[in-house]
């Protein structure tokens, strides 16, 4: 192994460590049905918490792109992990429902700075057609960390009678992946000529390279949130099953999209990007095709796990084209697609309309067809955009 190859590793293995801690944002369900059993809540009173989480994509995104110009990517990551740090060492100085409100609000300011800031961080060790596969390697590991959140969880409280224990445990992996961020240098340039303000950066959506890829986003995570809520609810609409049972549609789902995201790191290191994106919004658009008209088990399995292994490597694929369309406003480009984040909130206020009009989860299906359209449409203009 060559010094630039050992060099390039070293580097690597802390922006990785550091995706498996933004995989902790994803423990916010889990914590949220634990704490409303403690506090004996309402649900409207529980969904708060994620509010609190996810409300800071769209408030912070662009300013944390901006702030990286004046601090630079590295630094900025590192304020993400000591926020995170405290928003997980605050319950466990005291547990109520007002801490668990702010420690939920500090994760999420904390995410959105890592999220913003981390995968700038790998253009600076990682170029070319080889980041979408590195980008999609992190969202493995972060993978990894939202689907044994609820494993350590239950595990501590069946065997402990405290579920609580999960926020230290993360706390120390927190701490680790701080100090193996802070001992590793980067060379960034530094900033050129009059910073980009707040209103310059949104006018960056103008573009309509830029554009593009920002709806991109925010179907891709629509798509993602939308599945995620109504594949048990489509088992059970057709099925007849009850929840506990039809809930395990939710799981397929996680375990396909984190194996795309495994296989999908090796694919785009020897494979064009375009034809990987058409061929996994291929197999969204047949994975809609089948929960409209499947009704057997299995067969809503399959168009579950379709859906779940296309949509794994979307965001990787779209967010490095992205970077690499400008790679000189490359802080504010992350700015903007993170802020796309918003699009978990949208398709899903939009899905419960439609199928209470309809009376049928056939109404949220069509919500999530739309943006497997949209990332369609957006395959056509990628191979244009390639060719010219």
């Amino acid at each position: 192994m060559t010094t630039a190859n050992t060099n390039k590793i070293g580097k690597l293995l802390p922006i990785m460590f550091t995706f498996f801690v933004m995989g902790f944002v994803d423990m916010v369900g889990t914590a949220t049905n634990y704490v409303k059993a403690d506090f004996a809540l309402t649900d409207t009173v529980a969904n708060f918490l994620p509010t609190m989480v996810f409300f800071w994509f769209l408030i912070l995104a662009v300013p944390a792109g901006l702030m990286m110009n004046r601090i630079g990517k590295r630094r900025t990551v590192l304020l993400s992990l000591i926020i995170t740090a405290f928003a997980l060492a605050l319950p466990l100085f005291a547990y109520n429902y007002p801490i668990m409100l702010v420690s939920f609000a500090l994760l999420g300011i904390g995410n959105t700075l890592m999220q913003v800031s981390l995968n700038p961080l790998i253009s600076l060790v990682v170029t070319g057609e080889k980041l979408a596969s590195t980008l999609t390697f992190g969202q493995f590991v972060k993978a990894i960390a939202s689907f044994i959140a609820p494993f350590i969880a239950s595990w501590a409280f069946t065997r402990f009678d405290n579920w609580m224990l999960l926020y230290p445990i993360f706390f120390v992996v927190t701490l680790v992946a701080l100090v193996l961020l802070g001992f590793t240098k980067f060379e960034e340039d530094a900033p050129k000529g009059k910073s980009t303000t707040f209103f310059q950066c949104l006018g960056m959506l103008g573009n309509a390279t830029i554009l593009l890829f920002f709806l991109g986003i925010i179907c891709h995570v629509g798509i993602d949130v939308g599945v995620n809520t109504c594949a048990p609810k489509i088992i059970m609409e057709k099925l007849g099953f009850p929840l506990a049972k039809a809930g395990i549609a939710t799981s397929v789902y996680f375990l396909f999209r984190t194996v795309g995201c495994l296989t999908g790191s090796f694919i785009l290191a020897h494979f064009p990007l375009k034809k990987f994106f058409a061929i996994s919004v291929a197999m969204m658009a047949l994975s809609m095709i089948g929960l409209m008209v499947f009704k057997t088990l299995v067969l809503l399995y399959v168009a579950i796990a379709l859906v779940g292994y296309g949509n794994s490597n979307i965001f990787s694929m779209i967010f490095s084209s992205a970077l690499l369309s400008n790679q000189d406003k490359s802080n504010e480009i992350s700015g903007i697609m993170i802020m796309g984040l918003i699009g978990g909130s949208i398709f899903p206020l939009f899905m419960g309309i439609l199928s209470d009009a309809l009376g049928s989860q056939v109404g949220s299906v069509i919500v999530i067809s739309i943006g497997v359209l949209y990332l369609a449409y957006l395959s056509f203009k990628l191979f244009s955009m390639q060719k010219s």
